[in-house]
């Protein structure tokens, strides 16, 4: 199977290494770097588990390179009543075996996109896309280089997470996410409409235990604190894993094209998503994933030896 070079822009985050563990499982995949943003917990602490996931893994060679400590213009979220003050739920990782590269994501993430061939390298954003944003803003030229941009953020037939109408990832940086969507780029967007379909069972969570990979031990214990913090059957859906799924498997979901403006106001509904009267271009929105089909995916890379 032929590996489609990508990046992965993240603030680990339990379902971002979740995501992260599947990507690097998957022959689909040819991880070149991971960046960092602050979303779940501060950029010191997200780009130390991008690392420590990368040892978990086996893959410290896979450089790191730490981005935006906060948001463009505003104050950020606190999350660790989700995610643990570690920002994996207390999970055992392992120390990073590689320092992360000096300079900033979004140079870095231009430097590589210029060198490599347009087109050829994909973005897979599980966080704000301040990073992102930072791209556009000092080197249009390499993020017009970008294959595609697979991005988990926003609500639109759902209730927010964060606010009543808005979703964490977007309203983290709403004038961030703003200038992703107005700026053309192919972009395809995984909102709370599908995320929310893919949720773990504790049955699920025995068969990545019982499959004895490093990778599978961790997302099972790393499920298993989603647990801990919801009631039912259920585990909180597995947000970020999805950008991954849709990587490997767009068939599973259903899209619409839909231009989209975000709300960069200062109400509980920064970073909701509304219609654009703007003339821009539409991008891609799932809105419906079988999610059956999708959770089996998951637990199939992540029990690969």
């Amino acid at each position: 199977m032929s590996s489609r070079a990508v990046i992965i822009d993240t603030d680990p985050g339990i379902d971002d290494a979740v995501a992260i563990l599947a990507a690097l499982a998957s022959p689909e995949f040819d991880v070149l770097g991971i960046t960092t943003v602050a979303g779940n917990i501060g950029i010191a602490t997200t780009t130390r588990n991008a690392g420590r996931i990368l040892a978990l893994a086996g893959r410290g060679a896979v450089p790191v390179i730490a981005g935006a400590a906060g948001p463009l213009a505003r104050k950020g979220f606190d999350v660790a009543e989700i995610h643990g003050n570690d920002g994996l739920g207390g999970v055992g990782f392992p120390e990073p075996s590689a320092p992360p590269r000096s300079g900033h994501a979004a140079i870095w993430l231009a430097d590589t996109l210029m060198a490599q061939p347009a087109g050829s390298v994909d973005l897979l954003a599980l966080g704000p896309l301040t990073n992102i944003a930072a791209l556009l803003a000092g080197n249009p030229e390499a993020a017009r280089r970008i294959g595609r941009i697979i991005a988990m953020g926003g609500a639109i037939r759902e209730p927010g997470n964060i606010g009543p109408r808005s979703e964490f990832n977007l309203a983290a940086d709403p004038e961030a996410a703003e200038a992703v969507l107005g700026a053309g780029l192919p972009l395809t967007l995984i909102p709370l409409d599908v995320t929310r379909r893919v949720r773990a069972d504790r049955a699920t969570v025995e068969h990545l235990r019982a499959a004895g990979t490093a990778a599978s031990r961790a997302s099972a214990d790393l499920i298993a604190a989603y647990f801990q913090t919801t009631a039912g059957g259920e585990s909180r859906p597995l947000h970020d894993p999805c950008v991954m799924l849709f990587a490997m498997a767009p068939q599973l979901f259903g899209c619409e094209a839909m231009a989209l403006t975000v709300d960069c106001g200062q109400s509980r509904d920064a970073g909701s998503l509304a219609p654009a009267d703007d003339g821009r271009p539409p991008v891609s929105v799932a809105l419906t994933v079988e999610g059956g089909a999708a959770l089996s995916l998951l637990t199939e890379r992540l029990t690969r030896r």
